[in-house]
This record gives structure tokens, C-alpha cells and sequence, in this order.
């Protein structure tokens, strides 16, 4: 990891550290259970880029770290889910937490071949809800252009989570080596972060 990787992960931390502090402060101003998704997401955002910037990216192998990050896309699906679409909460919610546990079998009980399906499917779907929640709410005219960061954002993080889960798997989504991604890590959880924010805060 180069000093470059942890400026960015140091800007995402803060980042992430601000939009805790957002959501805290918009849940106390109205309560949602949609500000308690996205406070443990942008958590879990802070955390493991602290993580990464004191133990390098060998930390990405650990189990734990691993099964744990799914918490920041899935938070994050959930936490629209809620906001928008009230009436799904659960069942989504419950979708996800499976997902969660799959994810956190496989990883401690050695299962690859089912970690080639269970990871790609779980980061889709969440990242494509984040990505095209915003996108709908536009075209009703519920929100304004601005939330489309968080399309961006999750854009990114979605392809992120596949790439990474795929290296896992042994295996190389399109030219996402292993080489390329660890490249490329650092500023992508940058620039998500930078979108979700400009997109949550200007919606």
C-alpha cells in the first residue's frame, strides 16, 4: 500500500466520519430506520478504512473484515429500501441478512464453490439497488438530480464488491486483476464515499 492509498483511505475515513455524524443528527430530527442503515454502513466504511490504513491490504483476507464490509452495500440497499419503499423493509431486510450469512459460511467453513455464487449475487443485487432506486426516483420527479450521486456511488461500490468477490473466487471479472484492483481500491472507496455524500446530503 503507498502513502497515496492511505491519503485517500484517510479522506474516505472522514468522510465516512461526517456522514455518521449526518445521519445521527437527521434521525434525531425525524425518526427513520433508514438513518440507523446508513449510519452502520458509513460505521463500517470508517472502520475498515482504518483498518486498511494500519494493516495494508492483506487485511482484506482476514474473514472477519471480509464478511463485515458486505455491511456497507447492504446497509446502504437497505437503508434506500426503507426510506423510499417502506413496505419492503423487511422482506429486503431479510434478504440481505441471509446474503450476510452465506457470505460469513462460506468464508469460515472453506465453501468456494458456493462463495463463486453467493458473492456476485448478493453485491448485485445490492448494487443495483443502490444504483437504480435513485434513477426511478428521478424520473418521478421525487428528488432532484443531485441524488443521482448515489446512483455513482454505488455504481462503484458495486463493482468494487463483485471484483473483489470474484479475486476471491479464483477468478478475474473482465480486467480486474488482482494487481489492477488493489490499484485502483483505495480511490474508488474514495470516490464513493465523495458520491453517496454529495448525493445524501444534496437529494
Amino acid at each position: 500500500m503507498t502513502i497515496i492509498d492511505r491519503i485517500f483511505l484517510l479522506l474516505t475515513g472522514l468522510i465516512a466520519a461526517y456522514m455518521v455524524y449526518y445521519f445521527f443528527k437527521k434521525n434525531n430530527e425525524k425518526k427513520c430506520s433508514c438513518n440507523l442503515y446508513f449510519i452502520l454502513s458509513f460505521l463500517v466504511l470508517l472502520v475498515a478504512g482504518l483498518i486498511l490504513i494500519f494493516s495494508g491490504w492483506g487485511a482484506l483476507a482476514n474473514n472477519f473484515v471480509a464478511v463485515v464490509a458486505g455491511l456497507i452495500p447492504f446497509g446502504l440497499a437497505t437503508g434506500l429500501i426503507a426510506k423510499h419503499y417502506k413496505k419492503n423493509e423487511f422482506w429486503y431486510g431479510i434478504l440481505m441478512l441471509i446474503g450476510l450469512i452465506l457470505i460469513a459460511y462460506t468464508r469460515y467453513a472453506g465453501a468456494v464453490k458456493l462463495g463463486k455464487i453467493v458473492y456476485p449475487i448478493f453485491h448485485a443485487i445490492a448494487g443495483l439497488t443502490i444504483f437504480f432506486i435513485p434513477i426511478i426516483l428521478k424520473m418521478k420527479g421525487k428528488v432532484s438530480s443531485n441524488y443521482l450521486f448515489v446512483t455513482l456511488g454505488g455504481t462503484l461500490i458495486g463493482l468494487g464488491g463483485i471484483a473483489l468477490a470474484f479475486l476471491k473466487a479464483g477468478k478475474q471479472l473482465l480486467f480486474f486483476s488482482q494487481s489492477f484492483v488493489l490499484m485502483i481500491l483505495a480511490p474508488l472507496l474514495f470516490f464513493t464515499a465523495l458520491f453517496f455524500m454529495l448525493g445524501f446530503t444534496k437529494e
